[in-house]
């Protein structure tokens, strides 16, 4: 079906016009498990986003699908308990966003370290425990153990030597966040689901009761007002709860939640070898832990973990970020002698903490469903627990979390939906078992993902693309890569791209709502991240193509190109760089 700016030209038209049953104000990971749930339901279903789908911390993270092993230290079992299950899960319904990919676990003896080589096994049993890993079970090969210290050097020889006393390794999992997030929005959409980007949410609307019956958008493409109507209006909104419950006049403005910043940066694999996913302690008796990954030739290490008011939209990385990671990034891996110029690209984002309970509201944990009243201590130790709200006048609100989560948190969300929609307007919905509603994308045997994707791109090499290029595409769009290499067949290459990358970018056009080089270059594709070889390249011919293909006169040329450079900026730490050369 397609999912395109002339799809979206209709969906407003019909939607002044329609009666909802669930209005969703939220367009991230969260949001969008809910709208495919409540869709695959038959429910009239919408969701708006202010911006791109998956713009704001959703596609922000450190692109993995984990149960947050750290989170045992501090007997946070429930939370890991909780999600540690949904790696699998996920897994299975998006085979070609997540792919097991175990983690090494370095473990030092240095003050603050949070595992020695005796508590970590004890963590790890845990962990596999938790997600049934055991027995006769599929993923038993993944089985955790534990390694000496010469042969965690000699999977990573960059790795310190000193101090160190071995390693674990456990299961966790790769993802592709931003993409994980428009698997679900498309198949909400192919479901029914209206699923539109662009749309700001400026005010929650009630019945004469006082009671929430939709809320008034505003489209931020053209400028126009207008009403939503529908029954029951889920706020999922992340660091923006509570910005959309203000727009309720009748509900709490009490603060819900405690936004803090994560940052993450890119070097060149030449710089810093990483064989595997890797995670250590800090170092620095903070109780933060660090990742390195390795992706696409590049590794990325993260995350920092920060109180932050700033702009939502637009959090930026601070030198104290830098110097706060390369710090610990060199101490750990001494040869590696990396600085600020060594750095490629670079992201931020917000994780959207819950701060407390508020009151005048039901609340409980949307994943385990028991009370959950947060935490006030350091950012690093709170817990990553969601919240399910509803305020007296009927908003809901669905917050927190972790991305591994969000497919049981929209379980938790849509109980709560169905029962307001039985008891307040006799409609009856029967829900679907959403850990089998395959995303978009994701129509294959995920048993056997590897080999259904190696089979999915033997297609795209019989249409003249290269192997990688076509494993890169199926890797990328899973079982819509047919679609892609259908479309191979009959397109000519643009100039400045090839003929794979025209297709894909032809595709994302017309199936996906990429309304922007930007959504193309750093969310639909990894170009900015993890590409910058060649971003110089690509970039003219896919603000070319988009030109022609949305009819854009020159000023629009402009503003597209200007708000791509600044983009590009932002991830390659220009401004930062230059202040540091300057002596700022």
């Amino acid at each position: 079906m397609s999912f395109s700016i002339e799809t979206r030209k209709q969906e407003i038209a019909n939607l002044k016009n329609e009666q909802l049953d669930l209005l969703i104000v939220g367009g991230g990971i969260t949001g969008a498990g809910v709208a495919l749930q409540a869709s695959a339901a038959g429910m009239k279903t919408a969701l708006i986003d202010m911006q791109d789908f998956g713009a704001g911390t959703s596609s922000r993270s450190t692109r993995l699908v984990h149960g947050g092993i750290r989170y045992l230290k501090n007997f946070d079992v429930q939370v890991v308990s909780d999600t540690v299950k949904e790696r699998a899960v996920v897994q299975h319904i998006a085979p070609h966003m997540t792919q097991a990919d175990p983690m090494l676990l370095p473990i030092y003896d240095e003050k603050g370290t949070t595992f020695t080589m005796f508590s970590v096994k004890v963590a790890m049993d845990l962990y596999d425990h938790l997600a049934g890993i055991e027995g006769d079970s599929p993923l038993t090969r993944y089985a955790n153990y534990t390694i000496d210290k010469d042969e965690a050097l000699k999977r990573e020889p960059q790795l310190n030597p000193e101090n160190l006393e071995g390693a674990g390794v456990y299961l966790d999992y790769q993802n592709n966040d931003s993409r994980l997030v428009l698997e679900n929005i498309k198949k909400a959409h192919d479901e029914g689901g209206v699923m539109l980007s662009r749309i700001k949410c400026i005010e929650v609307l009630h019945d004469d009761n006082g009671v929430v019956r939709g809320a008034r958008v505003k489209d931020l493409l053209t400028g126009e007002e207008f009403d939503i109507k529908a029954n029951v209006v889920l706020n999922a909104a992340g660091p923006w709860s509570d910005e959309v419950r203000a727009t309720d006049s009748k509900s709490s403005k009490k603060s819900q939640m405690r936004p803090t910043k994560g940052i993450h940066l890119v070097v060149d694999q030449s710089r810093l070898s990483v064989p595997q996913p890797t995670y250590f302690g800090s170092g620095t008796d903070d109780g933060r832990m660090i990742f390195t990954i390795p992706r696409e030739g590049k590794t990325y290490f993260g995350t920092t973990d920060t109180d932050y008011e700033g702009d939502l939209e637009n959090p930026k990385v601070d030198m104290s970020d830098v110097d706060y990671l390369l710090n610990i990034i060199n101490k750990k891996y001494p040869s590696a002698h990396l600085t600020l110029d060594d750095v490629e690209s670079s992201w931020a984002g917000i994780r959207p903490l819950v701060a407390a309970d508020d009151e005048g509201e039901e609340e409980v944990d949307a994943v385990s469903g028991a009370s959950d009243a947060g935490d006030t201590s350091a950012p690093s130790a709170v817990s990553r627990g969601s919240s399910l709200t509803k305020a007296d006048d009927g908003l809901i609100t669905l917050a927190g979390g972790k991305l591994t989560d969000y497919r049981v948190m929209a379980n938790g969300a849509m109980d709560m939906v169905v029962d307001t929609l039985s008891n307040s307007f006799n409609e009856d919905f029967e829900l679907k078992d959403s850990a089998e509603i395959k995303v978009s994308g994701g129509d294959f045997d995920s048993d056997h993902a590897e080999d259904a994707l190696d089979k999915i791109a033997e297609e795209g090499v019989k249409v003249g693309l290269s192997k990688d290029e076509a494993h890169e595409i199926a890797s990328l769009y899973g079982s819509n890569a047919r679609n892609i290499f259908q479309r191979a067949k009959v397109l000519q290459p643009t100039e400045g791209l090839s003929l794979a990358e025209t297709a894909a970018l032809n595709y994302s056009l017309d199936e996906e709502m990429t309304l922007s080089p930007v959504d193309y270059l750093m969310r639909r594709t990894y170009h900015i991240l993890f590409k910058d070889d060649s971003l110089d390249k690509v970039v003219p011919a896919v603000i070319k193509e988009m030109a022609k293909y949305f009819d854009w006169d020159d000023e629009e040329i402009a503003r597209q190109q200007k708000e791509l450079d600044d983009v590009i900026n932002e991830s390659e730490l220009v401004d930062l760089k230059a202040k540091v050369k300057a002596g700022k």
